[in-house]
């Protein structure tokens, strides 16, 4: 029977792939109906899982897709003070590239046979060696791999653990084809990554590698149903960039002119994190991984810590080919390491954008002594 894989996140598809070249059968079930029926997100600063494609034979290919100077990064603050601004040398080495989400994700499922994403199986339940889906339809399995995200419905085979919210609340706007609508705005932005931090508020904009400028405002040390008392109108684009414009009272103009520029999409989240250190006694037939596993703050650890939980699960598997329990059991102990320190430190560089003087922490974070 098969290794079952749900969810065709990077993580997922990270683990597939390893699987794939050492000869391992692995079936990836992805509830969605096909690889592009959703938006994928924007940039992902890949630093730590570069490992990951490595072992998946693909460090050559993500190196074509990949953006250097998407490490650029400017720091302001509210009322238009440029604290910092570094911009990446050409032939700087690709230590942390920005890559769109849906560039890496194609590259990963490019990179395995056409068969092995099974598409539009909601996975519902498990148990005694079979998954169930939301269509009625059942398959065997041997080891279940639950690589199903935030919510993931894999994790309660495993631990009580639930997502909780981090007092974040964040609303995605963006820009597109900034250079020829918006040319003042794309030099202004840059070609990376443009923050302004301050008064418990941050504007975040990124580059994206298809000409989009992907833009979130997050209000800090808000309640998680902040939104209902925000009087922001989600279902009138044109009024909600409005009314994000007067929650940003004495900004200077540059900064919501970006959010006056922006299409209709007009996205809310309200984040959460599962607890930092989260462990669970091994189980044979299940583990987790990605956000699954270790959901963290958004500060560039999580799709590292996925690449990686994939590759390495899947080498362990290859060393354990007649013994997947002792499999589990070596990923989990290093990955229990591994991401307890991830989720460390993305915990502390939350707590720092939460602080009143976020904006010159987060200075002498990139900038110390």
């Amino acid at each position: 029977m098969p290794i079952a894989i749900v969810g065709a996140g990077l993580g997922g598809l990270a683990l597939a792939r390893v699987l794939h070249i050492n000869g391992i059968a692995a079936v990836v079930y992805e509830r969605e109906p096909s690889r592009g029926a959703r938006g994928q997100g924007g940039m992902l600063d890949i630093h730590s899982g570069q490992r990951a494609l490595r072992e998946a034979g693909l460090i050559d290919e993500f190196y074509e897709i990949a953006r250097g100077e998407g490490q650029d990064m400017r720091l302001l603050e509210p009322d238009g003070t440029l604290l910092l601004q570094e911009d990446t040398p050409d032939d700087a080495p690709l230590d942390r590239p920005e890559v769109d989400r849906a560039d890496l994700r194609n590259l990963l499922l490019d990179s395995l046979p056409e068969d092995t994403v099974r598409w539009g199986h909601a996975f519902t339940s498990a148990g005694d060696g079979v998954l169930r889906f939301a269509d009625g339809s059942s398959a065997a399995y041997d080891l279940l791999v639950g690589a199903d995200g935030a919510q993931s419905r894999v994790r309660p085979l495993l631990t009580d653990a639930r997502p909780v919210h981090i007092g974040q609340n964040v609303v995605e706007v963006g820009i597109p084809d900034i250079d020829r609508t918006h040319p003042d705005l794309a030099a202004m932005v840059g070609r990376g990554n443009y923050w302004v931090l301050g008064n418990g508020i941050s504007l975040g904009a990124q580059r994206n590698g298809d000409g989009r400028v992907r833009i979130g405002v997050s209000f800090y040390n808000t309640p998680e149903d902040w939104f209902a008392t925000s009087r922001i109108p989600f279902d009138d684009p044109a009024a909600a960039r409005s009314r994000l414009i007067e929650l940003l009272p004495g900004w200077d103009a540059r900064h919501t002119a970006l959010i006056a520029a922006c299409d209709d999409t007009v996205v809310p989240r309200s984040l959460t994190t599962l607890p930092v250190g989260l462990t669970w006694p091994s189980s044979p037939d299940v583990t987790l991984i990605g956000d699954a596993a270790h959901l963290m703050p958004p500060v560039g650890q999580g799709a590292n810590m996925a690449l990686l939980d994939g590759a390495l699960l899947g080498l362990a598997l290859a060393a354990h080919r007649d013994d997947f329990p002792a499999a589990v059991a070596a990923y989990e102990r290093e990955m229990f390491e591994r991401a307890g320190a991830a989720a460390r430190m993305s915990a502390d560089m939350q707590e720092l954008l939460m602080s009143p003087d976020a904006a010159q922490r987060l200075l002498a974070f990139f900038q110390p002594g």
